[in-house]
């Protein structure tokens, strides 16, 4: 983290969090991003093969959001999705066992970077195709609604899926069967290497969205607490059947779209601007001013997270390869002809 003039603006301490929910924020805030630059570090040195989006800057939104879910709700995600599913709940050690290709990742070392999924905890999986997940979504919440269950389900989808025929196609049906699902689109700005303000004429997601009569909100993407407090609020509206909902954070990606990536597209003021606003750097100041963490606190979480990462690497690389003759197991569901799986 770029700790030097940060935005560390303070507050009174939020009345709606208690110093566990907001401690916990923090530290899987850290914790995912120690994971992204972790993975860079060894995808840099050759231990990872394929490639690497990773989503350092990006932090609050999927802590914010997910925080405010139960453990039986659902979440989609993107080729971004590392700090998405660890936000769920995900292990690190088995995420970097999923990247170094090893069976004991989440996906048997099958689905790499781009596709974990871990049904047991609600994530249903990320998707290298842009919009991919929005449509998978409305599905899922069909089948909530369907059987009278109170569940709700996240689609985490960037600004580029925004101009996807995916992205309408899933409003739309959303919206027609009031299904609990809450679209929550993390704005970096970028689409690949394409400035947001180049893929839509003066658009206004929100009002966009508002043309299919789902409610919707902007919200700041580097502050955790507000992205919490816009997901809590959409999630109980979703949750006591009031339909879809829709989130905007705008967020930024502090590197590339790829790690090797020069993001020469960037500009060098418009990215040192952002990373005075580190959502990590923020909250820290704000934990700090209002007693609910110490320096030397501070210093033993960033031990205790870097002796995670450091784990999770070590069990990766002890773990067993992929077998060759797995490849094509576990890919499909067979039914019969009355759709039942056998």
């Amino acid at each position: 983290m770029n700790a030097k003039n940060a935005d560390t603006t303070v507050e009174t301490p939020p009345e709606d969090l208690t110093r566990e929910q907001l401690l916990g924020m923090y530290r899987r805030m850290r914790l995912i991003r120690g994971f992204e630059d972790t993975a860079k570090e060894r995808f840099e040195a050759g231990e990872i093969a394929g490639f690497l989006h990773l989503s350092q800057g990006q932090e609050a939104v999927p802590v914010g959001v997910c925080s405010a879910l139960g453990p039986r709700d659902y979440i989609t995600s993107t080729h971004r999705g590392h700090g998405d599913v660890i936000a769920k709940g995900c292990e690190v050690k088995r995420m970097f066992a999923e990247l170094y290709g090893r069976a004991t990742g989440y996906c048997k070392g099958k689905g790499g970077s781009m596709h974990i999924a871990d049904f047991s905890q609600g994530i249903i999986g990320a998707t290298g195709i842009v919009s991919g997940s929005l449509p998978t979504s409305v599905g899922i919440g069909l089948g909530i609604k369907q059987r009278g269950g109170d569940e709700v389900v996240v689609c985490f989808f960037g600004d580029g899926a925004t101009a996807e025929g995916g992205f309408h196609e899933a409003l739309n049906l959303a919206s027609l069967w009031q299904v609990p699902v809450i679209f929550v689109c993390q704005n970096n700005l970028y689409g690949l290497s394409q400035p947001w303000e180049k893929t839509a004429y003066k658009c206004d997601l929100v009002a966009r969205v508002a043309t299919y009569h789902i409610p919707g909100e902007c919200v700041d993407g580097m502050d955790v607490i507000a992205v919490h407090r816009a997901a809590r609020r959409a999630v109980e509206r979703a949750r006591s059947g009031g339909g879809p909902g829709f989130i905007e954070a705008k967020t930024y990606r502090f590197l590339g779209h790829y790690v090797g990536d020069p993001a020469l597209y960037m500009p060098a003021e418009e990215r040192e601007a952002w990373r005075k606003r580190d959502a990590i750097v923020k909250l820290r100041g704000q934990l700090l001013a209002w007693g609910y963490l110490t320096e030397a606190e501070d210093e033993a979480m960033g031990a205790e997270v870097a002796a995670e990462l450091q784990a999770g690497v070590e069990y990766a690389k002890a773990s067993p390869l992929a077998a060759p003759e797995t490849a094509l197991e576990e890919l499909y569901v067979h039914f019969d002809y009355l759709g039942n799986p056998r």
